[in-house]
C-alpha cells in the first residue's frame, strides 16, 4: 500500500468517527428518519443539493437546523410564496448618500448568503423566482444588476416540498430538479418513533445539540469523498443503470415502453458522488454495489418521468426504477 493510500485510509477512518458524531447529535433532534438522515448527509458530503419530498410536520425544517448545528455551518430559512420576488432571495442595491452629498449603491446580501440555505415549500414560489436558485446553485455565485458576487463555502440548498397539497404551487421545471444531487422522500414515523416525538418533545426539557466538526471539517470531508477509490464493478453498474433508464436504442426495453425522458450525464455523477459519501459514513473507504441500489431512487427519480401508458396502467417511477436497479447490479 503506497503512501497516499495510506493517508486516504487513516482520513477515512477519522472522517467516519466525526460522521458519527454528527449523526448522533442529529438524532437528538430528529427521531427514526434515519434513512431521511443518511440521505440528506450523504447529498451535503457530495457537495450538492436536496429536495426533501414530504408533507407537513416531518421533521424537516428540524433537520436541516440540527444539520447546521452538528456540521457548524451558519444557515438561513425561507418560506417560498407566490408573491416572494428574486431580490427576496438574492439581495438588493440600495442608493445610499454620505455625508458630502455622493451617492452610491450599495448590496445588501440576501438570505441565500449563508452555508446552509432551507428553502421551504420551494414549489410555491413563481417560475422567476426559483430560477433565481439556478445560477446560485450551480456556479455558487449570483449577479445582481451585472456584478456578480460569490456566495459563502460550503453552499448547499435543502428544499422542502409537499407533494399532498398542490393548489398554488408552480412545479418545479426539469433544469432545476436536476441542480439536485438526491430528492429525498420523508415518511410518516412508525408507531414507537411517534410515542417517543409526543413524550420527548412535549415536555419542558429542550433539544441541546452542538457542533460534531470544526469549522472547516465538512470541506475537508467532501474533499476525501472525491478521493475516494471507486472499483470498475461499481462504476459498470452505475453507468449500466443511467444509461438503461434513457428511453433511446441503449435504453432498457422496459425504458423504452415506459419513459418519456431519462436521466442525463448529471444522474451518474450525483450517484457516483453519493455512493462515495454513504460508504464513508458507514466507515466503508469504497462504495459497494448495495450502495448502488440503495441510491438509486434518490438520484434518478426526480431526473426522468413516465409516458402516459405507464402512468395508465398504474406503474411509478420508484418501481421502475428498482427493476432497472436490480439489472444493473
Amino acid at each position: 500500500m503506497s503512501q497516499a493510500e495510506q493517508d486516504v485510509l487513516a482520513q477515512a477512518d477519522a472522517a467516519a468517527e466525526s460522521l458519527a458524531r454528527v449523526k448522533s447529535e442529529i438524532g437528538q433532534a430528529v427521531f427514526g428518519q434515519e434513512r431521511m438522515i443518511e440521505l440528506t448527509l450523504c447529498a451535503v458530503l457530495a457537495g450538492g443539493h436536496a429536495l426533501l419530498v414530504g408533507a407537513p410536520g416531518l421533521a424537516k425544517t428540524t433537520l436541516v437546523s440540527a444539520l447546521a448545528t452538528a456540521l457548524n455551518l451558519p444557515w438561513s430559512r425561507v418560506q417560498f410564496t407566490p408573491d416572494l420576488m428574486p431580490a427576496d432571495i438574492l439581495g438588493s442595491e440600495v442608493l445610499e448618500e454620505d455625508e458630502r452629498g455622493k451617492r452610491t449603491f450599495r448590496f445588501i446580501p440576501g438570505p441565500i448568503f449563508t452555508s446552509l440555505l432551507m428553502a421551504d415549500e420551494i414549489n410555491r414560489a413563481s417560475p422567476r423566482t426559483q430560477s433565481a436558485l439556478l445560477q446560485a446553485m450551480q456556479e455558487h455565485h449570483v449577479t445582481v444588476t451585472g456584478a456578480r458576487h460569490d456566495l459563502p463555502q460550503p453552499f448547499h440548498v435543502l428544499a422542502t416540498q409537499n407533494p399532498i397539497e398542490q393548489d398554488g404551487t408552480y412545479p418545479l421545471p426539469e433544469a432545476q430538479l436536476d441542480r439536485f444531487l438526491l430528492q429525498i422522500e420523508t415518511p410518516f414515523p412508525d408507531r414507537d418513533t411517534e410515542r417517543r416525538i409526543l413524550v420527548e418533545t412535549t415536555g419542558a426539557k429542550g433539544m441541546a445539540i452542538g457542533p460534531a466538526l470544526p469549522p472547516n471539517g465538512l470541506q475537508e470531508i467532501q474533499q476525501l469523498v472525491r478521493r475516494l477509490p471507486v472499483g470498475e464493478k461499481v462504476v459498470d453498474a452505475i453507468l449500466r443503470l443511467v444509461r438503461s433508464a434513457r428511453p433511446d436504442q441503449e435504453g432498457s426495453a422496459l425504458a423504452r415502453e415506459n419513459v418519456s425522458w431519462g436521466p442525463g450525464p448529471r444522474a451518474g455523477q450525483a450517484l457516483m458522488l453519493a455512493c462515495r459519501a454513504r460508504a464513508l459514513l458507514r466507515g466503508r473507504i469504497a462504495p459497494s454495489l448495495d450502495d448502488v441500489t440503495a441510491l438509486a431512487r434518490p438520484a434518478l427519480a426526480h431526473r426522468m418521468a413516465l409516458n402516459f401508458n405507464a402512468r395508465a396502467e398504474g406503474l411509478s417511477v420508484d418501481a421502475l426504477i428498482d427493476r432497472l436497479a436490480d439489472e444493473a447490479a
